[in-house]
């Protein structure tokens, strides 16, 4: 984090954001609805972009690329699929659409907290970075922009290339975007963004809940009509569940391409992998080169939470942070200095790491007139490695949460 990027998240106000240009943006998927959700997401959006260096983003597209680099290397798969479930052992060729790396910025540089499969926000953040309406001179001369068709048509080219890595040709003709009670996802404005864009690239799209789907004469379905292509939101990474049962099968017999799915979930984001990620020593004896060792020196440092490994831990829990392994979305997760005896019993039942404490920067925002102080961290999109969009979360308390009055999603201004 530089001092100029720091300086203009602390100081600068003279950019504005108009989140009002994406509820009218969804008006046009669904008419209506984007009056309908701007009251009743009001978090969703902050009207402040954050400032972030050039080097910055160039460090953090370096660990993506590191990380997938490390992920594709058999001896690293054979350690991460050993703690895996069995269905990660399927390898019907995919890569995982819409990666996400989340960082904090530190004066030492970016540090990655963890890495998603079915990170939420790309279609949304694409349009909020064009929700830009004033900027003075001298910040707009040092901005790089990122311009929403660049972002579609890598988007476009990503799910190109899913479908053909599956053995496909030409391009599918019917996707589903899946997750659990759809309408009722906060997220749910994204899937509408993400069904008018495949629409416009030619495909019929729909929205669908996985006990909606069905697998018959070797084809997923929805009702009668067949789904090529699933971009699969669900947290059930697994697809363990029973509502997940027709979209596991027809995943499993090729029928259908499904992405991110249960393996890419398995290589990149088992929050277990940050404790090969994160241990040199490890990497060295996996065979990883010196140059990505190098580059993922800097990754905060992360651990098993075993029984042999308690008493260290909570010795130093205060400058640790737990999270479960297979969890999401700041779920059961608990910053070590808060830890109760109770909390601590319930850790070492369940699978968690204990990750390094990173602290965030932070961005000043305007709060009816008022200055206030929001954490932040920054979210790269990647697909095989390569940036698709950089976006920002602003909050108050231990995560994001998209409640905080002037927080949410903010667009990035990389500053060269």
């Amino acid at each position: 984090m530089t001092t100029l990027e720091a300086q203009l998240n602390r100081d600068c106000f003279c950019v504005d954001i108009e989140p009002a240009q994406v509820w009218r943006a969804l008006d046009l998927a669904a008419p209506g609805l984007g009056e309908t959700l701007g009251r009743e997401r009001a978090g969703l959006f902050s009207s402040t972009p954050v400032f972030l260096a050039a080097a910055d983003l160039a460090a953090m597209t370096a660990i993506a690329q590191a990380i997938e680099t490390v992920a594709q290397t058999p001896a690293y798969q054979a350690e991460v699929l050993a703690w895996a479930p069995p269905i990660a052992r399927f390898d019907p060729g995919p890569r995982g659409a819409f990666m996400g790396y989340d960082f904090h910025l530190t004066p030492d540089g970016p540090k990655l907290i963890e890495v998603n499969t079915n990170a939420g926000g790309a279609f949304l953040n694409a349009l909020l970075a064009q929700a830009q309406v004033a900027c003075c001179p001298q910040v707009a001369e040092r901005t790089r922009p990122h311009p929403l068709a660049d972002f579609e048509d890598a988007a476009w080219t990503m799910i190109q290339a899913e479908w053909r890595l599956q053995g496909r040709a030409g391009d599918p003709a019917v996707i589903a975007i899946v997750d659990d009670a759809p309408e009722g996802q906060y997220l749910y404005p994204e899937f509408l963004l993400a069904k008018a864009f495949f629409e416009r690239r030619g495909c019929q799209a729909v929205i669908a809940a996985p006990e909606d789907l069905r697998f018959s004469d070797s084809r997923l379905r929805l009702a009668s009509q067949p789904i090529d292509l699933v971009y699969n939101r669900l947290v059930d990474f697994a697809l363990a569940e029973p509502a997940a049962a027709a979209l596991r099968a027809a995943y499993l017999a090729g029928a259908a391409v499904v992405t991110p799915n249960p393996r890419n979930h398995a290589l990149l984001a088992d929050k277990r992998n940050l404790t090969l990620l994160s241990d040199p020593a490890r990497l060295e004896a996996l065979g990883v080169d010196a140059a990505t060792r190098q580059t993922l020196a800097g990754l905060p440092r992360t651990r098993l939470v075993m029984p042999e490994t308690a008493e260290a831990l909570w010795a130093r829990r205060k400058s640790l942070f737990f999270k479960p392994a297979a969890g999401h979305a700041g779920k059961a997760v608990y910053r070590g200095d808060k830890l109760t005896r109770g909390v601590w019993a319930d850790i070492l039942a369940a699978d968690y790491v204990a990750q390094d404490f990173a602290a965030p920067s932070q961005r000043q925002v305007k709060v009816d007139g008022d200055a206030q102080a929001r954490k932040l961290d920054v979210r790269l999109y990647t697909y095989a490695g390569e940036p698709l969009l950089a976006a920002a979360r602003l909050y108050q308390g231990q995560t994001t949460n998209f409640r905080t009055p002037g927080g949410g999603f903010a667009p990035v201004i990389v500053l060269e």
